[in-house]
Order: C-alpha cells, then structure tokens, then sequence
C-alpha cells in the first residue's frame, strides 16, 4: 500500500473543510444504491442490478449557486464522440471565463491557489491563476486515435466522451450524472466493488457504479456525490500540479482515497477521479 501523501492530505482535509456548497446527504439529495452491478461489461446485460435511477431526489435550488450555475452552462457545450474536432464559440469561452472567475472566488480554490503560490507552482496574479487553469482544464487536444482537437480535461472528467460510440470514457461527475439520469439518457446498473473495496453508503461521498449513457456503456466509473465543481476542480488541479505521480493516495474526513491523475503532454489533465481504498472510522 502506497503511503498517503501527508501534505496533499492535510490540503484535501482543508479544501474538504471549507467546501461551504456541499450538499448535505439524506437532506439536499438521496441515492437509492439498490444492487451490485453485474461483472459483464456489455450493454445490453440482463444482470442489471438496479431497477430504478440513482438519484431519487436532489434539491435544485442549490444548482442557483454562482459555481453550480456557471458549471452547469457548460455541460452542453461539446460533442461526446472522441475523433469529432472540438469547436469553442466566443459565447463558450466566455462562460469557460466566468466558471473560472466564480472559481477563484470561493474559499477551497483561495487556499488551493495559495498552496501552490507558496510552492512555486502557480503565479500570484490571479489573472495569471486563471490562465494556468483554463491551459490544464479547457485547452483542446487530440484524444488518443484523433487527428485533430477533440477533447480537454474539462470534458473528459466532467461531462463524459464516447468511443466508437459504445464506450463511455471519463464521466466522473454526480451533477452531469443526476441531469442526464433526469434526462433519461443514463440507465444506472448498480454499484461497483471489488475484493478489497468497501461497500458503498447512501451517506457517504464516494462511489464507484456501472451506467450506459445514451448508447454507450461505462462498466465502471468512480465518483464524489454532493461535492461542489470548487471542491473537485481545487483537488484535481493540486494533484496534477504537484504531484508526479498518477495515482495519489489522500486521507480526509472519513475517507482513505487514490486520486487518479494521468498527464496528457505535461500540460492538460488526461483523467482525474478519486478512488475509494476504505472508510477511515465506520462509528463516526
């Protein structure tokens, strides 16, 4: 086992602590777990261990959030095939911008910025910051097989791609999850776990889970529920700033987690998601 990077640990306990828009489990949403999913990774597997959707209830006034707000315009804004060439409108830019400017406003990213100011890894200037930030989450690049700019880490991770259009890539986000589910274009197939990873809880923040999406299918993904964009995009981008390696193990509030990084080129994030390695008390 991997030690936990006590530094990046301590960081993640604070980003977790000042994560002021996180939803509150059993009181701003509810997941209904229901069965495990089953170990065939096909689309149309009989051996779906759940009848009913994922979410049961969210309370969507806290999507009127400015950072829910701004995240939420840009989930529609790209084409889910890899090999498809990403076009980005000035009107996509600017709300890019304005995602970002909420961001950097809120009090996870301001303690992320200044740990890697006093680290040396990102400029003071927060226009500078947000330059930084748009070059790792926004800027285009060729997904593996493409020829041209057809994806970035911002899409990837947050809405979700498609290849050869049967298999669901990235997608690790609970707020595009919920609004496609809503949508039907998820069908939630269960819970995942394996051997040594433990059973998933209703009120808890991390879950691994099956799902297609459309006509594609994820056999398994890895996600926090009911955390804030603010939260998820602070730890990512410290991980992928500060951290060489492409698996980082963290412990914060009740969870032991391997966050996974990949780097595309040194420059953009390739994937980012967290998983779950063990509760660290199950009393509390």
């Amino acid at each position: 086992m991997v030690e936990s990077d006590r530094e990046l640990s301590s960081m993640a306990q604070a980003l977790w602590d000042n994560d002021v828009n996180r939803l509150q489990p059993g009181k701003d949403y509810r997941i209904s777990l229901q069965g495990k999913a089953g170990e065939m990774a096909v689309l149309n597997d009989d051996n779906d261990g759940a009848g009913y959707p994922l979410f049961t209830f969210v309370d969507e006034n806290i999507f009127k959030k400015e950072t829910f707000l701004a995240f939420i315009s840009l989930l529609d804004n790209y084409v889910s095939a890899t090999g498809e060439p990403e076009i980005v409108t000035p009107e996509e830019e600017a709300e890019n911008h304005k995602f970002l400017d909420s961001l950097v406003q809120t009090p996870t990213m301001k303690i992320a910025h200044k740990y890697l100011v006093d680290k040396k890894l990102s400029p003071e200037n927060e226009t500078d910051f947000k330059k930084q930030l748009y070059t790792i989450w926004f800027e285009l690049y060729a997904r593996k097989g493409a020829s041209r700019p057809d994806s970035s880490g911002f899409e990837h991770v947050f809405v979700g791609e498609t290849r050869r259009g049967r298999t669901v890539i990235g997608f690790h986000n609970w707020i595009q999850l919920y609004l496609q589910e809503k949508l039907g274009h998820i069908d939630y197939k269960g819970y995942s776990v394996n051997a040594n990873s433990p059973q998933p809880d209703e009120n808890k923040h991390i879950m691994a889970l099956q799902f297609s999406w459309k006509e594609g299918f994820k056999p398994k993904g890895s996600i926090f529920i009911g955390v804030s964009p603010e939260f998820e995009f602070a730890l990512y981008t410290l991980c992928f700033l500060s951290s060489p390696n492409e698996r980082v193990k963290v412990q914060f509030s009740l969870y032991d987690v391997e966050i996974v990084c990949v780097h595309h080129n040194q420059k953009h994030i390739g994937t980012t998601y967290p998983m779950l390695i063990r509760y660290q008390n199950l009393h509390q």
